[in-house]
């Protein structure tokens, strides 16, 4: 008995003008603007700035998109290229067609890069967007809820998707792996809330990869949309499998690691108070460059002193009861 059906958006996309805004673009973009906005959050407890999480996404959000729609055009490549593909297809991204593990490669390598040119500790960066990048990837599969793609098998559970007027209704896979993801982020918060101190710096990104690979595996085996198949099985399943257990070998080799929480945060909140100085004397007046700038960092350092005394005061009385 079907208790709840899912009606399939009758839109895709609203013209303001010449120009066509399209619903998936604005998915991305909303996951884009609200894990900005919770890694800030989480970055600067840990000693960082606004700024530098914005210098950060300007880097790593145009090569994921690239590195996600080079995955997608890899792996079904006759969409593209032979008789029946069309190879401007290849930069309407609009219709479609980013593979997350792209965009995270190749987001993560340019993230990577930007970190050790400004000397910002890379593992700290990773466990203060694991949350944001599951929320982002929540939001952004509605996106595929409004053109209509990416469903699962047609189901008879209680509740199911329309796309149609047959009357059949398929498994929601966008809304499954929306909710997985949007728990898999407060799981990591708790976690990170709970045993932060107790966890090798870089911890929480693996237990995202976890997290996100577990589900995709099971959600990614419901969908019925063409993909190429190993051994019968869907290539991102099997991908999925794979990154998950580099996923745990990684949790298991950080712990072993000798490197400090408390050390790069320190280092962080140096890095961060020499950033502010500079601006600061960059912006100040010549005649008042002698005091305004070490008043800018020192406050900032004391800042971060304070809360992360506080946070690790409240760790201990958790512990403690």
């Amino acid at each position: 008995m079907t208790l709840s059906s899912i009606p399939s958006p009758s839109i895709s996309s609203f013209s303001i003008g010449p120009f066509t805004i399209r619903f998936y673009a604005l998915c991305i973009l909303t996951g884009i603007a609200l894990a900005v906005w919770i890694a800030t959050r989480r970055w600067k407890r840990m000693g960082g700035s606004f700024d530098q999480v914005l210098d950060i996404t300007l880097c790593s959000v145009p090569a994921g998109i690239i590195g996600a729609r080079l995955y997608h055009i890899i792996t079904t490549p006759e969409r593209f290229f032979g008789p029946q593909g069309d190879w401007t297809e290849m930069f309407r991204i609009w219709n479609g067609g980013l593979g997350i593990w792209g965009g995270v490669l190749f987001g993560a390598l340019a993230a990577w890069a930007w970190c050790r040119f400004k000397h910002y500790p890379m593992a700290l960066l990773a466990d203060a967007i694991a949350p944001a990048l599951l929320v982002a990837q929540a939001v952004g599969r509605l996106g595929n809820w409004f053109n209509k793609e990416l469903y699962g098998s047609a189901t008879t559970s209680p509740w199911g998707l329309s796309v149609d007027d047959s009357g059949v209704l398929y498994h929601p896979t966008f809304l499954y792996e929306l909710l997985w993801n949007l728990i898999g982020a407060a799981l990591i918060v708790w976690i990170g809330n709970k045993a932060l101190q107790r966890l090798a710096p870089g911890s929480l990104f693996t237990i995202y990869i976890m997290w996100y690979t577990a589900g995709r595996t099971w959600i990614e085996a419901l969908r019925i949309d063409y993909a190429h198949q190993f051994l019968g099985v869907r290539i991102n399943v099997w991908v999925s499998m794979g990154v998950f257990v580099l996923g745990a070998i990684a949790f298991i080799v950080l712990q072993r690691s000798n490197q400090s929480r408390a050390e790069l945060q320190r280092r962080l909140v140096a890095v961060t108070s020499a950033e502010i100085q500079r601006q600061a004397e960059q912006a100040t007046p010549r005649q008042s460059q002698t005091a305004a700038p070490s008043d800018a960092s020192s406050e900032h350092l004391e800042a971060v002193e304070d809360e992360q005394t506080a946070e690790r005061h409240a760790e201990r009385r958790q512990h403690n009861a």
